[in-house]
């Protein structure tokens, strides 16, 4: 009997593939630049349509031109005639037993209505206080965590602003998060009250961000816009394995909060957990992180430990981690691996992970133990996984050439 309650979306009406462009994903000024350069308004009324349209896809959640009663008709016809608003296909959701959800969410390149479809997983997960939504930025991966099922998956492309913020506006939508916006029937539930579900967002799910890091910091920056989503940027976490060149303009140019996926305190055991260590070793990753911008004790990196039983969660180990971040304003996640089949790994028994807690704790550092949510449907950290895989070498390709 299963333990998550998986909704049909298999007899949903699909959209057709459109050569129609996509107006998601572009800043305001490439919105104004975007209408006047597909002859839909002057230039002159270019900036003042951009803002109607930013207010009305980002604050109000439109997908139909109609319903934007504050722009002239024959403007509205315009740009139905020449844009589209889609937002991805729903091939599944499912909710866990602790109300977590996950979608699989489907993507088709308007302007390459021939290409196969591509799939990426998104998960939210309600608490009391907040609820995040975890976001995909890659189809794939090309880093081969060894612990991490999404490592297995060969990276097929990457996202465009547009499609990452697709998954934020999709799930809002499911969620009932939008001014008026109605719930699913089937119990979304914005957490504690508040007039938001979503409050918010990291950049942990398929794939890794900086390796994408144009069309993230586009979406994230659209994301966090105060007349648009307005989702503080201190509530948006960008989580990287260390691609360490990236790592100073994420600071600089989106200003969000950083996590690292450190998960070994030696080099030669982080070469083969997370292999990009051999590109960039800890003593370089490190140094990027005691330099990044805005640093403080009121705005801490969290380094995320997945608790291995046996591989890297000693004693010893725990005293190595403490030595390696004096100095940086830090939180540590230990995260309880998540099994998933195929994985040569086991989960560090409680006692084990107490243990290490309680050694990072007495040293000054908040060490909380993540909750595992999810794991009945595969959400939990490091279990997503998509289908796209499946495609041809031919059609990867094709793909990443994009």
């Amino acid at each position: 009997m299963s333990l998550a309650l998986n909704i049909d979306h298999s007899s949903a009406v699909r959209p057709a593939p459109t050569m129609r462009p996509s107006l998601i994903g572009l800043s305001k000024a490439g919105l104004a630049e975007t209408l006047v350069s597909h002859d839909v308004v002057s230039e002159k009324e270019g900036r003042m349509r951009a803002s109607q349209l930013w207010n009305w896809l980002y604050v109000n959640g439109v997908t139909d031109f109609e319903r934007m009663t504050n722009v002239a008709k024959p403007v509205r016809q315009k740009l139905s005639d020449t844009f589209n608003l889609d937002r991805p296909e729903i091939v599944s959701e499912q909710v866990s037993v602790d109300g977590t959800r996950k979608w699989l969410f489907r993507f088709r390149d308007p302007a390459n209505p021939n290409l196969p479809a591509v799939e990426v997983e998104t998960v939210y997960i309600p608490e009391s206080d907040r609820g995040t939504l975890c976001v995909s930025s890659q189809v794939g991966c090309t880093l081969t965590c060894s612990f991490c099922h999404t490592g297995t998956q060969k990276l097929v492309r990457n996202l465009t602003a547009g499609e990452i913020l697709g998954q934020i506006l999709m799930a809002r939508e499911r969620l009932g998060d939008f001014p008026g916006g109605s719930r699913p029937d089937d119990g979304g539930l914005v957490p504690g009250g508040e007039t938001r579900a979503i409050t918010n967002i990291v950049m942990m799910g398929m794939g890794e961000p900086l390796y994408n890091y144009e069309n993230v910091k586009q979406a994230l920056l659209i994301a966090s816009a105060g007349d648009g989503m307005s989702i503080s940027k201190r509530r948006i976490t960008l989580s990287t394995s260390g691609v360490v060149p990236y790592i100073e303009p994420t600071g600089r140019e989106i200003d969000v909060m950083l996590a690292i996926s450190l998960h070994a305190v030696r080099d030669d055991l982080r070469d083969v957990l997370v292999p990009i260590n051999k590109k960039w070793p800890l003593k370089e990753l490190l140094e990027a992180c005691k330099t990044y911008p805005g640093l403080s004790n009121a705005r801490r990196i969290t380094f995320e430990y997945v608790m291995l039983d046996g591989i890297n969660d000693s004693d010893a180990e725990a005293r190595e981690l403490v030595r390696l971040l004096a100095g940086i304003p830090a939180k540590i996640n230990l995260i309880p691996f998540n099994p998933w089949p195929g994985s040569n790994y086991g989960t560090s028994p409680s006692s084990r992970i107490e243990r290490f807690a309680d050694i990072v704790n007495k040293a000054g550092y908040a060490s909380p133990v993540r909750t595992p949510r999810g794991r009945d449907i595969f959400a939990a950290c490091g279990q997503l996984k998509s289908e796209s895989e499946r495609l041809s070498r031919k059609d990867r390709d094709a793909l990443l050439t994009l």
